[in-house]
């Protein structure tokens, strides 16, 4: 069968998370938040599904280059493979860095880092756009010669190993700190102490941070997530937050000069006030007031359900039309943003409700396209419009408490 293993990269990630979560629980360490470990799996989950259309693409746009501008003809061997190693984390390095330094990149990176805690559901916490950024800058590899599948091999290990170094439970690793990015020099890159911003940036190897004069030890106690926290779990905001304020920045700024000063200067000197206003225009103050829990048993239920449909739609993506693949990538980001909204307490999220069992609808009809079954279909969203009032009251209701 032609199946993607890569779908297993979802059981094997839940699996550790898992196991640090009975651990940590063992040990007496509090590092687990329930909304903030959602969250950011949440995030997780929709870099995997945009992964599912885009890693083809990426790999011939560097099938394009290696064939008509490769500098040198590189043939696999160990002596290659390392190079690559080193060449493949050097550009991380330096991706990684204009990540922290310059606006607009911040802007695509900072979901990382918004998470006020720190275990491996913070490792899968990879921003949409990352991966398009991250092609645009090893772009260079196939341009040196490197083969594609030599590439694309090195990305799937760049894409475990920085995974397991998002944890709490494990100190410091003795001689391996000196060469190897440890959890302990990446718990100082996520960290909002002044001492520790904008260090450690490599993913694999610390030496380019010792020998770019970015590196910091572990120290005093981290403090994670931003220096001004974000206070929101919506799916959406995480995403876009920073592009708005940076937006709303370039609005106000007069001059094209300054305007792009702004979009490629250091996320330091950014006002910190913008938040605010962007705040106030994107985000409901609408909430429903509820000591209830029972809505984080539904986003539990959910999230299960969500990450169960994207292990097989990836496990069986050569087997499924892709109006399929579309309408189940759009059902599952729509529980994205359902799931944040429920986290968030809004009264909207029935409307995403519907919208979703919209979807499903459509999916529905596309396995069973028999008149009866468009009759029924089309009866039953006459009832909910018709009941749609009453359905929302309940609905908010079961999913918040009275």
């Amino acid at each position: 069968m032609n199946l993607n293993y890569m779908a297993l990269a979802v059981p094997v990630f839940l699996l550790f998370i898992g196991l640090e979560y009975l651990i940590s629980k063992k040990l007496g360490r509090n590092v687990f938040n329930f909304t903030s470990s959602i969250t950011n799996m949440n995030v997780g989950v929709a870099e995997r599904l945009i992964d599912m259309f885009t890693a083809a693409s990426f790999y011939f746009f560097y099938e394009y280059l290696h064939e008509h501008y490769a500098i040198f003809d590189i043939k696999p061997g160990i002596l290659m493979w390392v190079s690559l190693v080193l060449a493949t984390d050097l550009i991380w390095y330096w991706y990684h860095r204009f990540g922290h330094e310059i606006n607009i990149f911040w802007g695509f990176h900072v979901v990382h880092h918004t998470s006020e805690e720190f275990n491996y559901t913070a490792g899968t916490r990879i921003t949409v756009f990352q991966a398009f950024v991250r092609t645009a800058f090893w772009a260079v590899l196939p341009v040196i010669g490197f083969p594609p599948a030599m590439i694309t091999t090195m990305l799937i290990i760049h894409g475990f190993y920085p995974f397991f170094t998002h944890t709490q439970l494990i100190g410091k690793l003795g001689i391996l700190e000196h060469v190897l990015v440890t959890p302990s020099h990446h718990r100082v890159h996520h960290a909002s102490n002044e001492a520790y911003l904008d260090k450690n940036f490599g993913d694999m190897f610390i030496i380019w941070d010792k020998l770019f004069g970015t590196f910091a030890e572990e120290k005093e106690t981290p403090k994670y997530g931003l220096t001004k926290q974000l206070g929101s779990h919506s799916f959406l905001w995480q995403h876009f937050h920073y592009l708005v304020e940076l937006a709303y920045a370039v609005k106000r700024t007069p001059g094209v000069y300054h305007k792009l000063k702004i979009i490629f200067g250091r996320p330091a000197d950014f006002d910190p006030e913008l938040r605010g206003v962007a705040e106030k225009r994107f985000l409901s103050k609408h909430k429903v007031r509820t000591r209830s829990q029972k809505f984080r048993f539904y986003a539990v239920i959910q999230f299960a359900l969500m990450v169960t449909t994207l292990f097989f739609l990836l496990l069986f993506e050569h087997y499924i039309a892709t109006y399929i693949q579309i309408m189940v990538a759009l059902t599952i980001f729509v529980t994205l943003i359902n799931c944040g909204a429920i986290l968030e307490q809004r009264r909207w999220v029935f409307y995403i409700e519907f919208m979703r069992a919209s979807l499903i609808v459509l999916i529905t009809f596309y396995y069973f396209p028999h008149p009866t079954t468009f009759l029924f279909l089309s009866a039953l969203t006459v009832a909910c419009l018709a009941y749609f009032s009453n359905l929302q009251k309940q609905y908010l209701s079961i999913i918040y408490g009275r």
